[in-house]
């Protein structure tokens, strides 16, 4: 007979008794805790998953999705660069939506839709509207529409202006309808040369001043008797500039077309009235004039 107290219980791990389990009906298996705990937690995983998923794809695709501008008066594709910040300036804003534009880059209207930073789509996204039967034709139609509005464009703003403009050289008056008010080298004490160094055209105050011609600007700001005046050296090395405006739409460094709307005439510096004081130059500087009416005449413009 064994001895009281002598007798020890046989201990049990805790995966033992996690596993099996004594009964009266035989032995029974239990599923281990840490195991169901990690299956429950795999399946709430799951769903979490595939619904990170689910939104991703629309968050991609809307970084993707190109930029878009409205041109308003008074836009200019320099200035819509500079103010987008796109990279290549405005030769790459112009090269992107060339078949919107034209082909003369200083001729864009309000409400123009120009793409940014990417070249211009619109007729393809147009087309995915469209109903199966008629999907492929739609992006060949829509293409043409825009580069006949382009093409026509040009030629009636073209008309609009009074003057002949020279496809071969880009020329063009600096004003709309030139009316010549003071001519080149008249004399008289008004002048601290003794003769007018320029020729002044009929403008009044908020007129619309063009380049003549395609250049890059060297200067653009305060000087003086000329008030707000800009100056921009030409491709053939002569200079023009424009003086008493009330406003300027350019700064030095900046190249600019035929055409291109530079700023605004005005009063501003020694002026009697609104007008814009014109001048044509073999340098930058003052005294260095030349015959400006003679100059848009050798470049094709009827004056």
């Amino acid at each position: 007979m064994p001895a009281r107290g002598k007798h020890r219980r046989r201990k049990t791990g805790p995966i033992s008794r996690g596993v099996l389990a004594a009964g009266t009906g035989g032995a029974v298996l239990a599923l281990p805790l840490i195991g169901a705990t990690g299956a429950h937690a795999a399946e709430q995983s799951a769903p979490a998953a595939k619904s990170a998923a689910a939104h991703s794809t629309p968050a991609a695709t809307a970084k993707k999705a190109p930029r878009t501008y409205s041109v308003v008066a008074g836009d200019y594709l320099a200035k819509i660069a500079v103010k987008e910040k796109i990279k290549g300036g405005w030769h790459k804003l112009y090269k992107d939506n060339r078949e919107v534009v034209g082909e003369n880059p200083s001729l864009i209207r309000p409400g123009m839709k120009l793409a940014l930073g990417a070249k211009a789509s619109a007729p393809a996204a147009k087309s995915t509207e469209a109903t199966p039967s008629t999907a492929k034709a739609a992006p060949a139609a829509e293409r043409q529409a825009p580069a006949e509005k382009a093409a026509a464009a040009p030629a009636e703003e073209t008309a609009a202006m009074g003057t002949s403009e020279s496809n071969a050289s880009g020329y063009t008056a600096p004003v709309e309808n030139p009316n010549v008010t003071t001519q080149y080298r008249a004399s008289g004490a008004s002048w601290s040369s003794g003769y007018h160094t320029g020729s002044d055209f009929q403008a009044a105050s908020g007129t619309s001043v063009r380049s003549i011609g395609p250049g890059t600007v060297v200067s653009a700001g305060w000087s003086g008797s000329y008030g707000n005046e800009v100056v921009i050296q030409h491709s053939d090395g002569m200079y023009s500039q424009y003086a008493h405006l009330s406003s300027l739409e350019v700064s030095a460094g900046q190249t600019v077309t035929g055409g291109q709307q530079i700023g605004l005439s005005g009063s501003t510096g020694n002026s009697t009235g609104p007008h814009l004081h014109f001048e044509v130059r073999t340098g930058p500087s003052y005294g260095s004039d030349v015959d400006p009416i003679a100059y848009l005449r050798s470049h094709g413009v009827a004056i």
